[in-house]
């Protein structure tokens, strides 16, 4: 039922035009923020531990605004997720680093294309796959028929998905060897004790996966770092591409995910409202360390 309900839902804004799905979006965001939820909660909770700084009146504002934005992500899905290349492509209003981009490919080593949980990442993966060989790792969600939708809207242009396992980081080497885009999430969450370090992000602590790390020091493959930025008034996107320090390639495990942190960190800063603040980013903690959730 839960399926159905959500397939149907996300069919609703395959029909819609952008500006009108995300007029839709805002107002569910704004229930996000008058109605008490868990989503809400996080997310507040996020902001409190990433800046400390800021007044509790400035923070309540950008938690508003990160749920309107959440709203959005919301009703955008459906029409990513189905719409024709030509419509993908008028959707990217504006592309900044592109030529980082094409430097990057230009080495002929593959590229590590890290997209975070910020803005429309999937407009990222669904951009890069228009124009280039792309390969990214998949992990099934709960529900299986929403893993089919999924799949198939994040492959219908040519990209290649490999399960989160041994044969699938195997796919990924092969595919920096063919000279391809790698696409990687760098701020999921690994599995508490498996796969990942803890390194600073935002000044806390936090369980880093190695995945993207051990791809750039043992393949020499340039980082770069992409958000697809949601822009007013439903009027498409602004793609961004941000090259990521050398130093990413450079010393053990920790410290290259050290930098994977400090840029992920440096795309939030740019766009704070538009990140998942609802993700907890935090939940896998040190030792005997007190759940922040």
């Amino acid at each position: 039922m839960r399926t159905h309900f959500l397939k149907s839902f996300f069919h609703l804004f395959t029909i819609l035009p952008l500006p009108l799905a995300h007029a839709v979006g805002a107002a569910i965001g704004w229930l996000f923020v008058v109605i008490p939820n868990k989503r809400r909660d996080t997310a507040y909770i996020n902001l409190e531990l990433c800046f400390p700084e800021m007044r509790p009146a400035t923070r309540r504002r950008l938690l508003r605004r990160n749920m309107i934005e959440l709203g959005k992500f919301f009703t955008e899905i459906g029409a990513l997720w189905t719409r024709s290349d030509r419509s993908i492509r008028r959707l990217v209003r504006r592309v900044s680093g592109e030529d980082i981009l094409k430097k990057a490919l230009s080495q002929k080593k593959g590229v590590i294309l890290a997209a975070p949980h910020l803005g429309a990442w999937e407009m990222v993966g669904m951009w890069n796959s228009l124009h280039h060989p792309m390969t990214s790792m998949y992990r099934e969600p709960p529900m299986s028929q929403m893993g089919k939708l999924m799949r198939s809207a994040r492959e219908r242009f040519g990209a290649r998905l490999v399960a989160a396992d041994k044969t699938g980081i195997r796919a990924l080497y092969k595919a920096l060897e063919r000279g391809d885009i790698v696409g990687i999430l760098p701020d999921q969450v690994p599995a508490a004790g498996s796969g990942s370090v803890f390194a600073p992000f935002f000044g806390i602590n936090t369980s880093t996966m190695v995945l993207l790390s051990r791809l750039a020091i043992k393949t020499g493959a340039p980082v770069v770092f992409s958000y697809a930025e949601r822009l007013p008034g439903g009027h498409g996107y602004h793609l961004h591409f941000l090259a990521a320090p050398d130093e990413i390639h450079q010393g053990d495990i920790e410290s290259s995910a050290a930098v994977v942190n400090a840029m992920v960190e440096h795309c939030v800063r740019e766009l704070p409202e538009q990140y998942q603040w609802i993700y907890k980013r935090f939940r896998n903690r040190p030792g005997n360390e007190k759940s922040f959730y």
